[in-house]
């Protein structure tokens, strides 16, 4: 990991220890069983919430310590950086996505209904966008919500859905209105418990083990109207102010995730021997190890500049796209060319730079493809 980045002033330093003994105590003890079963413990999330882990950027007068961004990413480094991809996710998605929605969209009401069990852990939070039929295509998404006097009705499916198994809350994107294109989807808040909703199966991936992903069904779910995030009709915006922060969060993991491949697989040429000397001690490993060093300084740099931008508002959703194509693009050929060093023993699982190379994939495919991250940068040519 890069010391000295002049983005982060003492008090997150002092955090950054706290998120390590939590990784260290908290998580690497259960990490090899959460992998094989696929989802972390339920108490994963209360003991996260007691160590501040969790939505540290809320406000105070919701329960949080109302840090900037950047204790946030400060988990993600520490967490990606120590491997621990399954559980970082599941974080992220309740702490770097779900809460950006609730804090910026929902009313006051609701912001006290829900941001203080988002901090402790005690409320899990996901969002589901994504449709068997419908990935980055957000238009056209299928999930129905009518509205029945002062409630809504919910019909439709969704999949691939991150904290799916655990969450108690799920923020989910719905059609109110049906030739309204963009202008007629709405975000609405489902608890776990009401009658109609129920989890499908927890998806079996290639990668990020530990995380639950599942998919979600909506049976005619009666929910509230005061259950609304922002205006009917308004989703395709909300989702369109928030996007970036998401991206900025999934640069960060690829970043930090790249790092911790980079260095044990400098660890790693400097011990294997081949041809009478240490592989890291031949010309061609040294040149690509350098070009890979260049790739990651230059990452870390960038996004540092745009966590800068972020902390005081200013942050593009081009530049947002821009970190997360550079970074997550770079993360697979950085992971690669480190698996290719390891030789056979890359291909093998009890080597962490085998799951490294598993848990990278996803970061080019969700919060946004790298095909559409370079529509959306092409459109500012």
């Amino acid at each position: 990991m890069l010391k000295h980045r002049a983005i982060y002033d003492e008090e997150h330093e002092q955090f950054r220890e706290t998120v390590r003994r939590f990784a260290a105590t908290q998580i690497a003890p259960h990490f090899d069983r959460w992998e094989e079963a696929g989802i972390v413990d339920r108490s994963y999330w209360g003991k996260g919430g007691e160590a501040g882990l969790l939505c540290p950027q809320i406000p105070e007068e919701y329960g949080g310590v109302g840090g900037d961004f950047r204790f946030n990413t400060i988990v993600t480094e520490e967490l990606f950086y120590a491997g621990f991809t399954g559980p970082g996710a599941d974080f992220a998605v309740h702490s770097d996505v779900c809460a950006g929605y609730v804090l910026s969209v929902a009313n006051e009401e609701q912001k006290q209904r829900w941001l203080p069990g988002m901090v402790s852990g005690d409320a899990v939070f996901a969002i589901a966008m994504t449709e068997p039929g419908t990935g980055s295509d957000l238009q056209g998404i299928r999930t129905r919500a009518v509205l029945d006097g002062d409630e809504y009705v919910i019909s439709g499916q969704k999949t691939f859905i991150s904290n799916g198994q655990h969450c108690d809350y799920v923020i989910v994107v719905t059609r109110t209105a049906v030739d309204a294109g963009s202008r007629g989807m709405t975000l609405i808040v489902v608890e776990a418990d009401r009658p109609g909703f129920r989890r499908g199966r927890n998806l079996h991936k290639l990668g990020h083990l530990s995380a639950d992903t599942s998919e979600l069904f909506f049976d005619e779910v009666r929910v509230p109207v005061t259950n609304r995030l922002g205006a009917e009709g308004g989703a395709m915006g909300i989702l369109m102010s928030e996007l970036p922060q998401e991206r900025l969060a999934i640069a960060c993991q690829s970043l930090a995730s790249a790092q911790k491949a980079f260095d044990i697989t400098c660890t790693y040429v400097k011990e294997r021997v081949a041809f009478g000397k240490p592989v890291g001690a031949q010309q061609n490993t040294r040149f690509k190890l350098a070009d890979l060093k260049a790739d990651l300084a230059v990452g870390w740099a960038f996004f540092d500049q745009c966590l800068a931008q972020h902390i005081k508002s200013e942050l593009t959703g081009e530049a947002a796209s821009i970190a997360k194509l550079w970074a997550t693009e770079m993360h697979g050929r950085v992971v690669d060319q480190c698996l290719q060093f390891f030789g056979g023993y890359g291909f093998m699982r009890e080597y962490e730079i085998c799951r490294l190379f598993a848990d990278a994939r996803v970061q080019r495919i969700y919060g946004g493809t790298s095909e559409i991250m370079r529509e959306l940068i092409s459109r500012n040519l």
